[in-house]
């Protein structure tokens, strides 16, 4: 089992939920409550593993957006499990079945909606873990329709980062990468190397890794890059370069260097989180160039598919980015570690 992998405890008794709640930033506890009753059009899910991002940390410290979080919360947006009952209206044959979920609560009926660009939903913000009760307890209820069913065979650890990866997918998807073209990956987190997996599944004629972290030129290697670059070795000798640059690191510089590596006329995704005062992109630079810049936040059911895809037929394998697991008990180590400093670490995970 990977570092921090003592679960300590074994999981609650059946009919007791376990769930953690980050009542206001800095401040969390451990509560027992009744077990979820699943209603009409929804599922009980039992928690198999749930992953710890950069946005759990943002909640946690009170950096989210305050439209974009409701406190007290249940953390939890990125997580897998097996659905143990349903409510009325829902198919029984899916009790039994591993699962993820896509974590908007999409309207459904909208324009976008109807549009099935459900991650632009224009009936008002809600979202699993910063809204609703999220994956940071032994069990959840979601609504059956954001339900993505897996294989039976499925590896649920691994499953846990489908949601990251159906980021990625919508990223893919908005970058329309053809076969033999150059393309690069900026950053090389999780967000990094899930998009390094799926992109190389277009066969690129080169696919470009950059991170200062040299340590993670191995695995985007093993993943399909054929190359790591430090920024500044990327800037000296690839700008301008690529036919597609997929921005991953929301860093403070990274969306206006993602668009100097772009050659004229090329294509650039933005699927990082930027802070207030990111340095902005230069327009005379994006008119002269011609560039096609999109952005993604979240994903739409579509690029949920894709992922789900994708991970069942063996493009896309996550469980070597996950180097840390932790009981509910262990939440303040586990978020101690996302966003630290040690390259070392990767996805980490709760195990209820």
């Amino acid at each position: 089992m990977p570092a921090g992998g003592d679960r300590g405890t074994d999981r609650s008794p059946d009919g007791v939920n376990r769930s953690l709640v980050i009542e206001r930033p800095g401040e969390h506890c451990l509560i027992q409550g009744e077990l979820p009753v699943p209603g009409p059009g929804e599922v009980l899910v039992r928690v198999a593993a749930a992953g710890v991002c950069m946005s759990d940390r943002e909640v946690y410290d009170g950096h989210r957006d305050a439209a974009y979080v409701s406190y007290p919360v249940i953390p939890g947006h990125e997580w897998s499990g097996t659905i143990e009952a349903v409510g009325e209206g829902v198919n029984p044959t899916l009790v039994g079945r591993k699962t993820v979920a896509e974590g908007f609560r999409a309207c459904g009926v909208c324009a976008r909606c109807r549009c099935g660009e459900t991650s632009l939903c224009t009936g008002g913000y809600a979202e699993t873990g910063f809204t609703e009760p999220g994956a940071f307890a032994d069990w959840l209820t979601v609504p059956a329709r954001l339900v993505h069913l897996l294989d039976d065979a499925a590896d649920l650890r691994a499953a846990a980062l489908l949601e990251p990866a159906a980021v990625i997918a919508a990223a893919v998807r908005a970058g329309r990468p053809a076969p033999g073209e150059r393309i690069a990956v900026v950053g090389a987190g999780t967000l990094g190397l899930l998009a390094v997996q799926l992109l190389a599944a277009c066969s690129p004629a080169e696919l470009t890794v950059i991170d200062p972290r040299t340590e993670r030129g191995e695995p985007a290697r093993q993943f399909g890059a054929t190359e790591s670059l430090p920024p500044g070795a990327a800037e000296a000798a690839a700008q301008g370069r690529f036919d597609l640059v997929v921005e991953t690191a929301g860093a403070p510089t990274t969306a206006a260097s993602s668009c100097l590596l772009a050659r004229r006329g090329g294509r650039v995704v933005l699927t990082g989180m930027f802070a207030p005062g990111a340095t902005g992109i230069d327009p005379v630079h994006l008119s002269l160039s011609q560039l096609e810049i999109r952005s993604v936040f979240g994903a739409s059911s579509s690029a949920w598919s894709d992922a789900v895809r994708a991970f069942g037929l063996g493009l896309l394998d996550p469980a070597p980015l996950i180097t840390h697991e932790f009981p509910l008990e262990r939440f303040d180590e586990a978020i101690a570690l996302v966003g630290g400093a040690d390259p070392k670490t990767g996805k980490v995970l709760l195990r209820p």
